[in-house]
C-alpha cells in the first residue's frame, strides 16, 4: 500500500512540475493577424470589405443569365424588381466561398397558392442556363402550404428549413448565407460537397447543410458537372406570382488565412 501511495505522490509531483514549467504564452498566437473590417453602420449594412451587388442604383453588376446581355429587370426607388419575360439574372463576378446578404419582398396583394405564390429563388452558384445551379427558395409561406422542401428557406427539393420565420407579404425579408462551394478533383469527380448555412430574418433555418448536388426539379440531385467559381443568380420564375423585389445585396468572399 505504501508503495502505491509513493508512486501516486510521485506522479502527482510530476504533473505539478510540468504545470509549473508551462507558460501562458505557450498557447497564445500573434500570427496570422486578422485584417481589419469595418462593420456596417446599421444591421444589414455592408461591411467595408463587401462586394456591393445591388445598392439601389443600377444593374451594373448583373447580366441576363442565359445570353450574358445587360440585365433587364426594373430598378426604381432603390429596389430591384423582376421584370416578366426577361429571364434570370446573374452576377458578372464569380465566387467560391462567401457570405451573402440579400433582402426580398413578396407583393402585398399576392394571390395564388402553393408554388404559385411569390415564387423566385437565389441560386447560390449558377452553373448553366435556365435554373441550373443550387437554389435557396424564395416564396410566400406566411400562410401558404406547399411541400416543405420547397418552401421559403429550403434548399429546393433537398432540405426542409428548421423553422418557418416568414414575414407577411409586403414586408421585407432577409437571407444571410454562408456558402461553401463544392470542390472537384482534376478528373472531375467530387472531392468535397457544397455546404450552406442560412439565417432567415435572423433565424437559423439551414445549419451547415451538405448538398447532394445541384437543384433538380425532377429526380435526385447529384454532382455530375465539375465547376469552379460561379455567379450568383436570381430567378424570374415566369408565373403570375411576380413581381418580386430585392434590395441591399452584398457579398463577402471568404478566403482562408
Amino acid at each position: 500500500m505504501k508503495r502505491f501511495i509513493l508512486i501516486a505522490l510521485l506522479g502527482t509531483a510530476g504533473i505539478l512540475t510540468a504545470s509549473a514549467q508551462a507558460k501562458h504564452e505557450d498557447t497564445e498566437f500573434y500570427t496570422p493577424v486578422p485584417p481589419v473590417v469595418t462593420p456596417g453602420a446599421a444591421c444589414g449594412a455592408a461591411p467595408s470589405d463587401a462586394v456591393i451587388l445591388f445598392d439601389g442604383k443600377n444593374l451594373d453588376q448583373w447580366v441576363t443569365a442565359d445570353d450574358k446581355s445587360p440585365a433587364k429587370w426594373t430598378v426604381a426607388n432603390g429596389v430591384l424588381t423582376v421584370k416578366k419575360g426577361t429571364g434570370n439574372i446573374e452576377t458578372k463576378k464569380t465566387f467560391n466561398n462567401y457570405q451573402l446578404h440579400i433582402e426580398w419582398k413578396i407583393p402585398e396583394n399576392i394571390t395564388g397558392e402553393g408554388q404559385g405564390r411569390g415564387n423566385s429563388g437565389v441560386f447560390l452558384a449558377s452553373i448553366g442556363k435556365g435554373d441550373a445551379g443550387y437554389e435557396l427558395q424564395v416564396l410566400d409561406n406566411y400562410n401558404n402550404k406547399t411541400y416543405t422542401n420547397g418552401q421559403a428557406g429550403s434548399i429546393y427539393k433537398q432540405s426542409v428549413p428548421l423553422v418557418n420565420p416568414n414575414r407577411k407579404p409586403g414586408e421585407w425579408q432577409t437571407y444571410d448565407v454562408i456558402w461553401t462551394a463544392p470542390v472537384f478533383n482534376t478528373d472531375g469527380t467530387l472531392k468535397s460537397a457544397a455546404r450552406v448555412t442560412v439565417l432567415f430574418n435572423g433565424v437559423l433555418v439551414q445549419n451547415n447543410f451538405e448538398l447532394k448536388g445541384p437543384t433538380q426539379y425532377i429526380g435526385q440531385p447529384a454532382y455530375t458537372q465539375a465547376h469552379g467559381a460561379s455567379p450568383i443568380k436570381l430567378q424570374a420564375h415566369g408565373d403570375k406570382s411576380e413581381p418580386i423585389s430585392f434590395r441591399n445585396i452584398w457579398v463577402r468572399e471568404i478566403v482562408a488565412p
